[in-house]
């Protein structure tokens, strides 16, 4: 059995696919999923029905909630929402479901990112989509904060955290960076693993799969 984790698929339904494939996904090994699955990307769509079908097939598939997720989620009440979703790749979303409105997507794909976990806490370590914020009297209970925090690795708790790693997604980061970031593990705990799959900035434009027990990394380039 092995555990991979992903994050930031943001709609890259065919990039997807071939790093699922290119790391031999099988049904004996376990697969996080660390949100944001929608928005910029052609195929938001296709991503959701990737994820469905595998668990559909007895694949071990965990989701997490990402920023777009909950922003999706608001938009169906919220006009501000809306407006941020709608101008952060929400435009994209909607026309991968042939839909006006994101309260007209079929009822299957709301009750899905309604049911998202915030975190998953395994025997290493902590997966979750941006961070968590060690200001708060337990990090663990600021959902906001694990779906939209930046810049905390200077507030980390050693004493807290113990001797477990957290792995997050939400900050495109250059593939160069992610690799030096990994081969520090053991004085920084932390690995991000976005490696901007929809951006064409320098060092990004891939989407990443960290395997959870020998920490190695396999990167698939966008194909979309």
């Amino acid at each position: 059995m092995k555990r991979y984790a992903i994050s930031d698929i943001h709609g890259c339904s065919q990039s997807f696919a071939a790093l699922l494939h290119k790391i031999g996904l099988s049904k004996t090994d376990e697969l996080y999923l660390l949100g944001d699955y929608i928005d910029r990307g052609p195929d938001s769509k296709g991503v959701f029905d990737t994820i469905m079908e595998l668990q559909k097939n007895g694949y071990q598939v965990h989701c997490l909630r990402g920023n777009h997720e909950q922003l999706l989620l608001d938009a169906r009440h919220d006009p501000r929402a809306y407006k941020t979703w709608y101008l952060h790749g929400g435009k994209e979303t909607l026309a991968s479901f042939g839909c006006d409105a994101p309260h007209e997507f079929p009822q299957r794909y709301l009750d899905f990112m309604d049911q998202l976990d915030y975190y998953f806490l395994l025997d290493q370590c902590i997966l979750v989509h941006a961070g968590l914020n060690f200001t708060a009297p337990d990090p663990l209970a600021d959902t906001h904060s694990m779906m939209w925090i930046r810049r905390w690795y200077d507030n980390i708790d050693r004493a807290w955290l113990g001797d477990r790693r957290i792995v997050h997604g939400h900050t495109p980061t250059a593939r160069r960076q992610i690799e030096l970031q990994l081969a520090a593990v053991k004085t920084l705990p932390v690995v991000v693993i976005d490696n901007g799959c929809v951006y064409n900035r320098v060092g990004t434009g891939q989407l990443c799969a960290l395997d959870l027990d020998d920490w190695t990394l396999t990167f698939q380039p966008r194909i979309d």
